[in-house]
């Protein structure tokens, strides 16, 4: 059997219908030669730990929860508990909210960060296809908003992207050298920072690249249903938050005609 290169790992949290079509998205759309699936999941304790027990194909880590520990937390743990037994030349991270569509997606992610061996880690910071005129409106309020603060000597805001708001590879899709993590002692979880999040920053102050790749090709590729978990799950986010994000979750798969595939059990052997 062929060496698999990739080791791609999924937390779980408690979204059946997501979990089932993350994975068997996965399972039609890639080459099981090219890579192996660890789910881990974060102590669900319903039926999706129940489905997640019964797919053939993938290695199932059950983590318990650690009380006291917050959403962030419990997902970046559950990518490092993973991380652990990565023996790929490659580790990758997704979401059970992200959805692959084509059966190059991961070729073509293996072919970004194989351009030079000083690049890190590719990837995605959003993974989302805006117009052009909503683009151009964006940049032009960041610049506004910057120097703004630059007049009146404000250094802390919320800038996305600026100062403690720094863009990073996502644990959406994050693709990684296995073997710098290691040598570096690098982790998913860093106190209670966003999964990935100091990771990067370390593996750029090591002279390394990071790539973001842009979303108007990663999106030919696969889809990311941003905030599914948190959405699917009311008791993590506001409730205006969930009815909206309902309906652009309801619009997201609507979109990809996910019917299909939802129907197809053959895919979870």
């Amino acid at each position: 059997m062929t060496q698999a290169l990739v080791t791609i790992l999924v937390p779980n949290y408690k979204t059946l219908e997501l979990t089932k079509l993350c994975l068997r998205l996965l399972r039609k759309y890639t080459d099981s030669n090219q890579a192996k699936v660890v789910v881990i999941d974060n102590d669900s304790q319903d039926e999706s730990l129940c489905y997640l027990r019964t797919v053939s194909w993938i290695e199932l880590i059950e983590r318990k929860a650690i009380a006291g520990e917050s959403p962030v937390q419990s997902h970046a743990r559950a990518l490092d508990m993973a991380l652990e037994r990565v023996t790929t030349q490659y580790v990758l991270s997704i979401h059970t909210d992200t959805l692959v569509k084509h059966p190059r997606w991961l070729p073509f992610l293996l072919s970004q960060i194989e351009k030079k061996p000083t690049i890190a880690g590719v990837g995605s910071w959003k993974l989302e296809s805006k117009p052009l005129w909503r683009q151009l409106l964006k940049l032009l309020e960041r610049q506004w908003q910057s120097l703004y603060y630059r007049l009146i000597g404000k250094t802390s805001h919320g800038l996305e992207g600026m100062g403690k708001n720094y863009y990073y590879l996502r644990s959406h899709c994050a693709l990684y050298r296995t073997e710098l993590l290691k040598k570096l002692n690098l982790h998913f979880a860093d106190g209670d920072m966003v999964a990935g999040k100091e990771m990067h920053k370390k593996l750029v102050e090591s002279n390394y690249q990071m790539i973001f790749l842009p979303s108007d090709i990663l999106i030919k590729y696969l889809e990311h249903i941003n905030h599914a978990t948190t959405v699917l799950n009311p008791h993590l986010s506001r409730q205006k938050s969930v009815d909206k994000g309902r309906r652009r979750i309801e619009k997201s798969l609507a979109r990809m005609n996910v019917a299909a595939i939802l129907q197809d059990a053959s895919l979870d052997h």
